[in-house]
């Protein structure tokens, strides 16, 4: 399918709806994912992400109790969590541009809307792989950073004003 060898991969997989979760396991498995980790909810991601420390976390956002919002923020911030810089990448089948941000603005690496596309999957597990974000922390965010475009071209803690100095 690719020269992708993610056999070495484990990837928590956590969507309360179980043919969404299989169709996202199944998906996983013909990249070549041998480690597939499953919960069905957001408490249960939480504790199996404490125990086996995925390399990559796959989840729903609409969940009943612990939305994939909570959970990602848990992950990013909790002293608990065995790893703040796991990427994640959110499916929903909301898609307007508001959930969008607040996805990342809760701290997702990248974002799938649903129903998922083999095609899609692949893009997203090489972009959080080849492509990774540097994390930001300020005062209200810890995560990848937000900016997709010009990233390489940042220098410094505001942008803008940094901009409007070199102007005059």
């Amino acid at each position: 399918m690719s020269g992708y060898r993610f056999d070495r991969l484990k990837v928590l997989v956590v969507d309360d709806n179980v043919h969404m979760r299989k169709l996202v396991i199944t998906i996983l498995h013909a990249f070549g994912v041998m480690q597939v980790l499953e919960a069905d909810s957001g408490t249960r991601a939480w504790t199996v992400l404490r125990e086996s420390n995925p390399d990559i976390v796959v989840l729903d956002w609409v969940m009943d109790g612990m939305s994939g919002l909570d959970l990602v923020q848990m992950i990013r911030t909790n002293p608990q969590s065995p790893n703040p810089f796991t990427p994640v990448i959110m499916l929903s089948g909301h898609t307007s541009a508001d959930h969008v941000q607040q996805a990342r603005d809760a701290g997702i690496n990248e974002f799938i809307a649903k129903p998922v596309s083999v095609k899609t999957m692949m893009a997203r597990l090489v972009a959080v792989i080849e492509h990774p974000r540097p994390f930001v922390r300020t005062a209200n965010y810890f995560g990848p950073c937000r900016r997709r475009r010009g990233a390489e071209e940042y220098r410094g803690p505001e942008r803008r004003a940094d901009a409007k100095q070199a102007a005059e």
